[in-house]
């Protein structure tokens, strides 16, 4: 689910090419494979739809037939976030801030970036796209983005370089937001017997009883690195996840944010790969990590 103008800017593209849309720059693909729109406000994914043999047979859900990401359809103005997509939260999660000051989720989210290089060469039929801050977004961390899309999945690869001289504390988080038919059909499974903190409970710890059902609101931090599936009753997407030792996931339920109208709320649910406050990861000088979230439709036997 994308807004309306969103969808306009993608139906009228031929291949690649950069337009503005809520006063931010997009990169916009569409192409024989599928459609991919980042903005380079924060180098969020914003839309991702692939024309690929796992896209063909029954006809989609409502809600989900404009892709498998779900962006608001009132977004805030510039400079504020864009709820939806796959914000890049860094160097921070949360209200982790080292001085507890500073932005939610990081400055990364609605820094400018910039497109480095694009290569629709790469594995036949796909694009990978790489990306950088325009300006320094800490003192002795540099991130980098790069974003691989083809009919079959999609990728987000957000790697950080320590240059500095001190060791440095790392959180953050690739907080996706799936377009879903129905929240409360949703299934998340692979979760099953894993710890979690429950954070509309004070981090109250617990541990996942069977699969998880969405029936109302929740914020969870997951101890789990395994893969999952995010089964809305409609289809059935495989999420796999590199760095990252927790799995967030998120719905506001009938309390949602002052940018998602009610006619919206029931349209997504947030799964996200992250490094949390119960499991940081720390950076040495020269040293990096990668975390990185993989999208696909779940592998069927024949």
């Amino acid at each position: 689910m994308i807004p309306d103008t969103l969808r306009q800017l993608v139906d009228a593209t031929d291949g690649q090419r950069e337009a503005e849309w809520q006063g931010r720059r997009l990169l916009l693909i569409n192409a024989d494979w599928g459609e991919l729109a980042i903005s380079l406000q924060g180098a969020q994914v914003l839309h991702f739809l692939p024309f690929g043999p796992e896209a063909a047979g029954a006809p989609p859900a409502p809600g989900t037939e404009d892709g498998w990401l779900w962006v608001t359809p009132t977004p805030q103005p510039m400079p504020r976030a864009i709820r939806g997509g796959i914000p890049l939260c860094w160097p921070w999660f949360a209200d982790e801030s080292p001085d507890g000051k500073g932005p939610m989720h990081g400055p990364a989210r609605t820094a400018a970036w910039r497109v480095d290089a694009v290569d629709d060469s790469v594995s036949g039929s796909g694009v990978e796209i790489h990306l950088s801050p325009e300006e320094r977004l800490h003192d002795q961390l540099a991130p980098s983005a790069v974003v691989h899309a083809n009919g079959q999945r999609l990728s987000v690869e957000l790697m950080t370089r320590h240059t500095g001289t001190t060791p440095v504390k790392l959180t953050g988080a690739l907080h996706t937001y799936f377009a879903v038919a129905d929240t409360h059909r949703c299934r998340v499974e692979g979760l099953a017997g894993a710890r979690y903190l429950d954070k509309l409970e004070h981090f109250a710890e617990h541990h996942q009883q069977g699969e998880l059902g969405i029936r109302g609101s929740l914020d969870r931090i997951y101890q789990s690195n395994r893969p999952v599936i995010l089964d809305d009753g409609q289809r059935r997407l495989a999420i796999t996840k590199q760095g990252s030792d927790s799995t967030v996931v998120w719905h506001p339920g009938d309390d949602l944010p002052g940018d998602t109208p009610a006619t919206a709320g029931m349209r997504f649910l947030c799964v996200e790969a992250a490094c949390t406050r119960v499991d940081p990861v720390w950076l040495v000088p020269d040293g990096q990590h990668l975390l990185s979230t993989t999208i696909a439709r779940e592998a069927t036997s024949a």
